[in-house]
């Protein structure tokens, strides 16, 4: 979960973990008084990790980017704006591509510019809340709230859901063998039961529609297309346009 990570954290795209360096990006790990070749190269740990994010993510910006949009809180004309400004884009050239006028331009950099200040001045509010209740937000006199899934594709408040709630949910809808007793209606649950099911694949696996349903009719044999498109819809996992690849999305 990138946000369990400080900002100086993300901004470097990795963390030292022990005498490992691991990258924040992917899980990349790095021992420290190795070695590594890359692309002819000889790397410390340190350097190592650096080459990697510059290959393997380019960029903590690019990265970012190329993320969910609810992760990032900024609009998908932001998210364009932000992406041509990389590639060093004036305004006029950014207005001509996205068909806007220049000052549009402008004013989504006002915008953007305003929401710095106003996330900055917000942090600052909530560490401060933390220091002075020695408590964190989210945690609640009904349990402590459960972390989002990065990937989710819409952030509401159906994902206001506490550890309490999750623990009953699973033990009302599966049974002791880890099948699924009845699909959920409310979205809440729906949630809960959608996560424990995701569990049940590798992050680094692609699978065939029919591994997928293999694995799924194990779970829910009543209905795995119901559950199949519950794990797209709701951002769990990610499918090819032809529909026969699916893999974990991250």
């Amino acid at each position: 979960m990138l946000w369990n990570y400080s900002l100086s954290e993300l901004k470097r795209g990795y963390v030292k973990k022990g005498n490992k360096l691991v990258c924040i990006l992917c899980g990349k790990v790095f021992e420290i008084g190795k070695i590594y070749k890359m692309e002819d190269e000889l790397y410390d740990a340190l350097g190592a990790i650096r080459f990697h994010n510059k290959k393997r993510h380019i960029s903590i910006t690019q990265y970012l980017l190329n993320q969910e949009l609810s992760l990032t809180g900024i609009t998908e004309s932001q998210c364009r704006i932000l992406r041509l400004v990389l590639e060093g884009n004036s305004d006029q050239e950014i207005a001509k591509r996205m068909g806007i006028a220049p000052s549009t331009v402008r004013n989504h950099r006002f915008k953007l510019r305003e929401k710095e200040k106003q996330a900055k001045l917000f942090l600052a509010l909530m560490e401060s809340l933390e220091q002075e209740t020695k408590s964190k937000i989210e945690k609640s006199s009904l349990g402590v709230i459960k972390e989002i899934h990065p990937s989710a594709t819409m952030v509401d408040e159906r994902y206001n859901i506490t550890e309490q709630e999750e623990k009953k949910t699973i033990a009302t809808y599966f049974n002791s063998y880890g099948a699924l007793k009845q699909f959920p209606a409310k979205e809440k649950k729906k949630i809960v039961v959608l996560r424990e099911i995701i569990k049940r694949f590798k992050t680094d696996t692609i699978y065939s529609e029919s591994e997928l349903n293999h694995i799924l009719y194990d779970i829910y044999g009543y209905d795995v297309a119901t559950i199949r498109r519950a794990l797209i819809e709701y951002g769990f996992m990610e499918r090819s346009t032809d529909c026969k690849i699916y893999r974990v999305k991250k």
